[in-house]
């Protein structure tokens, strides 16, 4: 009896061990086609992720005004749709500003970069002008040149995407509302667990999308207004910057005011009052918001680990790029569902989670979050 017990437990460790295996394959070739197909796969997942937050709006909307979900879902889609561009339009025309303007930001940059350039002995020539130095001693020519190309199709590019990703969310909006009545038939004997797997992927998307967002939101504001008051040029550019850098966890928001930092001291040289003031408030605004009340709000419920979060957004952004970077993390709770509610992959999302003693605590908010 027990050389039989023996035998099956080094079948089951055989078996297993066979399994991850394949699953490491699997992943590996799952990575290459989606970096391989990334045109077709952005649009189709940034899609999903948008009916997953616009769904409740839309079901409330069909409930409560009795509005059909066929024009309710069109609604929604199209308003987003004009939103998008019109932020957009302002982000071109404030762009163009800025390098309309570029000749009166030169004399400051240029005496920033003769300051840097003489304390790390790079040569310079006083004759020429910033471009023609940098170009020079840091020979980044082709790379402006290749900037210039990916900026001038990337208008074109984007406006096609978003009609796209628009279109395909309209069209999984009025799926959805036959999606519980296929599931119904489809599913028959899992019909429970498949249920509450789509249940947590929409809730717990939501839930981070939409805490993401209004965090996000307010924290553009708030850089934006004060780059407005202090008298920063093109506050909006630095307010959206905010928003969309928030995203990004831990890195978008170092970027962001990084990037906001260095434009008010070209504008503000040799003020380092105002620059510094820019540097402590947006640093302030973003520690507070996201390091502070976000968790607060957002609680355990997402239950992935930072060091995951860290490797996810790596390995995403390798993958799609910024796009990658934006939803690595949705991306990561998705995953962890689906390995939670799969037997042989219940270890898998301990791996991804945080301290496996809080899960019972982390499934009694996921409980009160879907209710």
């Amino acid at each position: 009896m027990d050389e039989t017990e023996g035998l099956n437990q080094k079948q089951q460790a055989g078996s297993n061990r066979i399994f991850y295996l394949i699953l490491f394959f699997a992943v590996v070739l799952a990575g290459f086609l989606c970096k391989t197909m990334s045109t077709v796969l952005i649009p189709v997942v940034l899609s999903f992720m948008l009916s997953f937050v616009f769904l409740p709006i839309i079901k409330k909307l069909n409930v409560k005004t009795g509005i059909p979900w066929v024009i309710s879902s069109l609604i929604i889609v199209f308003l987003f749709f004009v939103a998008l561009l019109g932020i957009t339009s302002i982000l071109i025309t404030s762009l163009s500003g800025i390098i309309s303007e570029f000749p009166k930001y030169e004399n400051r940059f240029m005496s920033i970069y003769q300051l840097i350039a003489y304390n790390l002995g790079i040569e310079i020539d006083n004759t020429k002008s910033l471009f023609q130095n940098l170009w020079a001693s840091l020979k980044v020519r082709e790379y402006t040149q290749k900037l210039a190309v990916m900026l001038s199709s990337g208008v074109i590019s984007f406006s096609k995407t978003l009609f796209l990703i628009s279109i395909m969310t309209a069209f999984i909006l009025l799926e959805m509302r036959l999606t519980k009545r296929k599931m119904h038939y489809a599913f028959k004997e899992n019909r429970a667990k498949i249920t509450r797997i789509s249940n947590q992927i929409i809730n717990q998307t939501m839930r981070y999308i939409s805490i993401k967002f209004f965090i996000s939101l307010a924290t553009g504001l708030l850089c934006g207004f004060a780059s407005l008051i202090i008298g920063l040029d093109f506050p909006i550019v630095w307010g959206f910057l905010a928003f969309i850098m928030n995203f990004i966890p831990i890195f978008g928001s170092i970027i962001s005011v990084g990037l906001t930092t260095i434009f008010s001291l070209i504008q503000f040289y040799p003020n380092w009052g105002k620059t510094l003031f820019v540097l402590i408030f947006m640093t302030s605004v973003n520690m507070v918001l996201g390091n502070i009340l976000e968790p607060r709000i957002e609680g355990k419920n997402l239950g992935v680990s930072p060091f995951i979060i860290l490797i996810s957004l790596s390995l995403w952004g390798y993958i799609w790029g910024f796009t990658g970077m934006l939803i690595a993390v949705p991306l990561m709770v998705i995953i962890k569902i689906f390995c939670e509610n799969i037997e042989y992959l219940k270890g898998l999302a301990i791996l991804i989670g945080n301290d496996p003693r809080q899960q019972p605590q982390e499934q009694e908010e996921k409980k009160e979050a879907s209710n």
